[in-house]
């Protein structure tokens, strides 16, 4: 999942769309979610920086940023953008004072360029409209990013206190940005020479202008002042939606103190459940407990996996699909505000419905396509469901199971199918991947491809957390080219849950910053002598998170509003991360990827082989799940009946026959993605760039995976296009440079075996 906020170009714009449900990417439950960092739903908004300021910020930090900000140091961490930002020093208490400082200077700078953009006899340049609004708003984006992003690493109530408070001003302002009628003429007055405009500065234009129509910049009276505040209600809806969530999975807990009740749990969930119980004590056992289950991800996938006992699967399965659709963490209401909110301010830009606002920027368009997508997949993948769940009820029943399976099933007897299908489980491969290992992998498999170097940074950089690691990137000559924080543990009090990359720093050549990325995961923390353990599914994670990091850090666009995933079309933004999870089917990068964490040993080829063929197990009723999601989003913001009848209506399509849905599931109220996240309208996103990651893939595949010369090569052919060109290029084009063609589905089809 992927919270990138833009950082650079046409100010107004960039942070407009900053405060827009943020690109953002998160994986949970098995899906990659994008999940809002700057939490503000259906805003539109971008970054920039104050005119006021000198042009001398990061000189304190040169090698990530040169021109962006105060060079002086405050005592409010917050005011100060002279170099990365110093986590250890800021406190819920900075929020208020240091955004209302910082917001004062934009607003009083926004009417000294209006002046100066009114003057009739002024003449209009790329310089004058983009780089003094660029300027502008970076102070703002770059310190209002950052108390988001604590606002998801390290929550806690006085935070949240702040954010809420300081955030209707912040938005009140990004309104106020994106609907500057003399910037906005100014724009317009300056795409009538796009001749004198290179590539990405005329796509950004383009963009601009499109953006800034969605921001009500046309709107006049009475209609502009409601759509505003439905900008305003809709950021604190989707505030709030996203801290129910958090607070109602947090709020759940089931404590074992049986040994019955665990048995069959492996070892290392064991641990961890009896970590959970022991919180802060230094002694405690994972074989004689007690064990506390909770919701977050590393402790709920695999006791659904391995619980033998039925009724706790059951209770914990119930807790999951109800989260937040009760008591005071009820996220019922808030769905119906959010979609009567959007519906609305559709209608005032002359959309008939949310999807086709929303779709307008994007690959697809328009929602007939979307729906061609999702209804092609949904013949070929419904068909391969239902035989599957034939053949694991079949399993289920021939292996002590009575009666139909149920959702609470699934997992458990799919994990006892696959074992038998393929002499493995999750945990027979856990060993191989301790996380120092699988890191290094990582890197070495980017270097051989892309021709950079991964490194530990010697600067003294400030975290937010102890387990929070810094790395620079720098090219084949030493010279550093970007840098990421990885924080990869489970906090499951503080931090929310799934994955996802954020930017710190954009790559602007007027600021003279380089790209600093956020890379944030939830897997499982080590256990006491043990380092951290993966599952496959953490690694791929990991590698998918990762590639929305390359593509952040690697741009080669000079502009903020088109470097990296800026201004990149959102069905287009999952192809790089997407494609990197290829890689851990691929032999040789097995081999630099896994080593045991006791014997030195790489994972072994015939479990290796294993691995890739299980990678079609269940592929069937996989795809059947995301389409789900993905139907159900559109047709949450196409249609007008309450979301329950929606849900319902789409839960009994996509059912399989013999596996009716649970009428109490609600799992809307949980669906961060549309309602907390920048994935509204846009969640078949995963299924469309998927398309598109899997073609590119298959571009290695041709060459032979073997032949390493040739994979290099084309290697950077992928860093020099799909990497470098970011959103200064529209995503079809920058797939014909890579690939020679257009994208064709046949790949995606082949790789899960519905072909």
């Amino acid at each position: 999942m992927m919270i990138i906020r833009s950082s650079g170009w046409c100010g107004m714009y960039r942070f407009y769309t900053s405060l827009r449900p943020f690109r953002t990417k998160r994986r949970q439950c098995g899906c990659c979610l994008v999940f809002l960092a700057v939490i503000f739903v259906g805003v539109v908004t971008s970054r920039d920086t104050c005119p006021a300021w000198p042009l001398s910020f990061f000189s304190k930090s040169a090698q990530y940023c040169s021109a962006a900000g105060s060079d002086t140091i405050t005592d409010n961490p917050l005011l100060d953008n002279s170099a990365l930002p110093r986590f250890k020093e800021i406190e819920a208490n900075h929020v208020v004072p240091g955004l209302q400082e910082i917001l004062q200077k934009v607003e009083d700078g926004l009417a000294d360029i209006e002046k100066q953009l009114a003057d009739p006899n002024q003449e209009v340049s790329w310089s004058l409209v983009s780089d003094s609004m660029e300027k502008l708003t970076f102070p703002l984006e770059y310190s209002w990013g950052i108390v988001n992003h604590l606002n998801g690493v390290k929550n806690h109530e006085e935070l949240r206190q702040s954010h809420q408070k300081v955030q209707p001003s912040v938005v009140t302002l990004a309104s106020k940005l994106a609907q500057s009628r003399p910037y906005y003429n100014a724009m317009k007055k300056l795409n009538q020479s796009q001749d004198k405009l290179d590539g990405p500065q005329g796509r950004i234009l383009t963009s601009f202008l499109r953006e800034a129509k969605h921001a009500g910049v046309e709107l006049e009276g009475t209609e502009q002042a409601r759509f505003n505040e439905i900008t305003l209600q809709l950021a604190k809806l989707s505030t709030d939606f996203n801290n129910n969530v958090l607070d109602s999975t947090k709020a759940f807990s089931l404590d074992l103190t049986d040994p019955t009740d665990v048995k069959g749990l492996p070892d290392s969930l064991k641990q961890l459940l009896a970590s959970n119980a022991a919180k802060d004590k230094a002694e405690w056992s994972a074989e004689k407990g007690p064990w506390r289950v909770t919701l977050d991800g590393p402790c709920i996938e695999p006791f659904l996996k391995h619980s033998r006992k039925r009724e706790l699967r059951e209770e914990v399965y119930r807790a999951y699909v109800t989260r937040a659709s009760n008591g005071s963490h009820d996220n019922s209401q808030l769905i119906e505000e959010i979609r009567k909110l959007r519906q609305e301010r559709s209608k005032i830009l002359g959309y008939s419905n949310f999807a086709e606002l929303s779709l307008k920027s994007k690959m697809a368009e328009k929602p007939e396509k979307v729906w061609d997508l999702i209804t092609s997949l949904k013949e070929k993948s419904k068909n391969a469901a239902e035989r599957e769940h034939a053949q694991l009820q079949e399993f289920a029943n021939a292996n002590s199971h009575e009666g139909p399976l149920r959702q609470w099933d699934i997992a458990y007897w799919s994990e006892r199918q696959r074992e038998q299908l393929f002499s493995f489980n999750d945990e027979d491969l856990r060993p191989y991947f301790p996380f120092p290992m699988v890191l290094n992998g990582l890197f070495n498999l980017t270097s051989f491809l892309f021709g950079v170097k991964i490194q530990p940074s010697e600067k003294n950089v400030q975290v937010w957390c102890e387990d929070v690691q810094f790395f620079d990137i720098l090219d084949e000559n030493g010279n550093h080219i970007s840098s990421f924080y990885l924080d990869p543990y489970t906090r499951p009090q503080e931090k929310r849950g799934g994955a996802w990359m954020d930017a710190c720093l954009g790559k602007s050549e007027l600021l003279k910053t380089k790209p600093v990325a956020y890379l944030i995961c939830n897997q499982t923390p080590p256990q006491k002598d043990r380092p951290s353990l993966m599952t496959f599914r953490e690694v791929e994670t990991l590698f998918h998170e990762f590639g929305h990091g390359l593509q952040h850090m690697l741009t080669t666009v000079p502009y903020a509003a088109a470097a990296g995933i800026s201004n990149v079309e959102w069905d287009a933004v999952e192809l790089p991360s997407q494609f990197m999870e290829n890689w851990l089917y691929d032999e040789d990068t097995m081999k630099i990827v896994s080593k045991h964490y006791e014997t030195g040993s790489i994972l072994p080829s015939e479990l290796f082989d294993k691995v890739k063929a299980a990678r079609k197990y269940r592929a069937g009723s996989l795809m059947l799940r995301q389409l789900h999601f993905s139907a159900l989003d559109m047709e949450l913001h196409t249609q007008s009946d309450h979301w329950l009848d929606v849900h319902k209506k789409i839960a009994d399509e996509y059912a399989l026959t013999s596996l009716p849905p649970l009428k109490e599931d609600r799992f809307p109220c949980s669906f961060m993605h549309i309602f907390g996240g920048g994935y509204a309208a846009g969640y078949y996103s995963y299924k469309w760039a998927e398309v598109l990651a899997a073609d590119a893939f298959s571009a290695f595949e041709e060459t032979g995976l073997t032949n390493r010369e040739s994979v290099s090569k084309i290697g950077r052919r992928f860093r020099d296009s799909v990497l470098s060109l970011g959103g200064g290029t529209h995503p079809t084009e920058v797939f014909k440079q890579f690939r020679g063609r257009e994208p064709e589905p046949d790949a995606l089809l082949k790789l899960y075996g519905l072909a």
